[in-house]
């Protein structure tokens, strides 16, 4: 964690005669906490740094190599499963990207922070829901019942677009008529296509991705981008194009000029779970995203953690070996984990480095490792709501995400939204989310290594100050700024292609692969489902 000062302007004000300065500005300062999960750790890897010896030998019968959602599931279903002699290696950060923090009693993401309702093919979801109680009636009916209080309730989104919030993220008010018919049209298409099945008798797009459609006529949408399929179906509307460029860049950290086409359609058309007790395409989340879910996975798996990060991972006679090492005041301490079988729950990028020869399985780092796209959370404790710029009885009020018609930001989710009393808590966090889509990822990780704070801070906060101007930095008391400058994979052309992941999806043995990196992008979805296979696999 780095703390350093900076100044952040608190607003303008005053009336200024002819020739002279307007207003006046007033600084405060700030002490932001920034954080870089897994830096040290990764460019410890990547720079090969002597290590000491072990100072321990730890044994198990199955190793779980990584504590995101991928890893934990699969401890959660080795648990189901009557497989209890376990141990899970943390990695760099806890719960990795559904992690969260707090302010005091005021948990906030750092990471994702909601989960569509799960399709009828997302069975493995609906099974950890149920058993978290998550889902309270009917887990695998058509429409389960849950647990109203993570369901989430209204307002529930809306856009500033021309100055004005208007309710929903696609601009309507202030749109041409034929921008509203290319809207309507284009989700005609996505209903067709989510009720659409391949000459394989499978539906095309599908969560688990692994269940989709294979016909040769679908998969070639994988072989162009989003942005030129739209434009060879005629679709010409710049806030259709704008939202569906938003839409890629929050789901895939990636613009839609660059996401494969099948992976932008699949965001809209593989989501179609409902429930009882709420309508279509809701969502569930919690003040904390997805690290309430995540630890209530952990918890019900029972599952035995040490922290540390492998840094080696091989065969043996008897199953595999896994050196970890743990960084301590910047010196590194190591210990060996011996066990049956390993999970290895890791992103791909850093499976290549620590996999003991790799390429026996098929995959080859220098042409199967995806683009990781790079992103930025800021959480923003305010001792008190901002006044809203416009209000009247046509004029949305603040919802559980605020979006401005811009890029690179993606607008902010009010933490305490779902926190339903009769008046609203005085203090409050919001969770500003930029993906730094409008440069080259390794850039955008060059960039935010380097940047000073102030110059995080100001982007970070570019959507919040659009929304509510000057005022908006009196209201804050703390921030806390998370980086991931490999945030996520990045679904490009020709991804569902790629040999390498297909190899390591496939992969049975005493080292198994489990990760959303196998399926091209970072969903829970995904990652929940490799982990519950390994987890089948690893019970043998």
């Amino acid at each position: 964690m780095l703390r350093r000062s900076f100044l952040v302007w608190a607003g303008a004000t005053g009336l200024a005669a002819a020739g002279s300065v307007a207003g006046f500005q007033r600084w405060q300062e700030i002490t932001p906490a920034v954080h870089y999960p897994g830096r040290d750790e990764g460019h410890f890897l990547r720079d090969r740094r002597a290590l000491p010896p072990p100072s321990q030998v730890v044994h198990t019968d199955v190793a779980i190599l990584g504590s995101g959602i991928a890893g934990l599931t699969a401890a959660w279903k080795l648990k189901k499963l009557g497989k209890a002699d376990m141990l899970m290696i943390d990695g760099p950060q806890p719960h990795g990207n559904a992690a969260g923090g707090a302010f005091g009693d005021l948990e906030y993401p750092t990471g994702a922070h909601y989960l569509p309702l799960p399709s009828p093919e997302s069975v493995h979801v609906r099974e950890i829901l149920a058993d978290l109680g998550i889902i309270q009636k009917d887990p695998m009916g058509e429409k389960p019942y849950y647990d109203e209080r993570f369901i989430l309730h209204a307002p529930e989104e809306r856009l500033l677009y021309k100055g004005q919030w208007q309710e929903g993220f696609m601009p309507t008010e202030g749109v041409p008529q034929w921008e509203i018919d290319e809207h309507t049209r284009f989700f005609a298409e996505v209903e067709r296509l989510r009720r659409t099945h391949g000459a394989d008798g499978r539906r095309v797009f599908v969560f688990p991705t692994v269940m989709s459609s294979e016909d040769p006529q679908w998969q070639a949408l994988d072989r162009i981008t989003l942005k030129q399929w739209l434009e060879q179906s005629g679709y010409r509307s710049p806030t259709l194009h704008w939202y569906l460029n938003y839409c890629c860049r929050d789901d895939y950290g990636t613009r839609y000029d660059k996401v494969s086409a099948w992976a932008g359609l699949h965001y809209y058309c593989s989501r179609w779970g409902q429930a009882a007790n709420a309508g279509n395409g809701a969502w569930l989340t919690w003040p904390g995203g997805l690290q309430p879910l995540a630890t209530g996975i952990e918890r019900a798996s029972g599952v035995k953690r040490m922290a540390g990060t492998v840094v080696s991972l091989k065969k043996t006679a008897d199953g595999v070996e896994a050196l970890c090492f743990k960084l301590e005041g910047g010196k590194p301490s190591t210990y060996l984990v011996r066990a049956r079988k390993a999970i290895c729950a890791m992103p791909v990028y850093v499976a290549a480095r620590v996999v003991d020869n790799i390429a026996a399985y098929g995959f080859d780092p220098a042409r199967h490792i995806p683009e990781y796209a790079p992103w930025m959370v800021a959480n923003f404790l305010l001792k008190r709501f901002p006044r809203e710029l416009q209000e009247g009885p046509h004029s949305p009020p603040l919802s559980w995400d605020n979006v401005v018609y811009s890029e690179p930001g993606l607008g902010f989710v009010v933490s305490t939204h779902q926190d339903i009393r009769v008046r609203p808590p005085e203090k409050t966090v919001f969770s500003a989310y930029v993906a730094l889509s409008d440069r080259k990822p390794a850039s955008a990780r060059h960039w935010m290594m380097d940047a000073k704070p102030e110059e995080l801070l100001a982007l970070a906060s570019a959507d919040l100050k659009t929304a509510y101007g000057s005022q908006f930095a009196s209201c804050v008391e703390r921030v806390d700024i998370t980086l991931r400058g490999h945030a996520m994979a990045a679904p490009l052309p020709n991804f569902r292609a790629n040999a390498g992941m297909k190899a390591l999806r496939e992969a049975d043995g005493p080292i198994l692969f489990a990760h959303a990196d196998l399926s091209g992008f970072s969903v829970f979805e995904e990652a929940a489902w490799w982990g519950y296979r390994a987890a089948e696999l690893a019970a043998k």
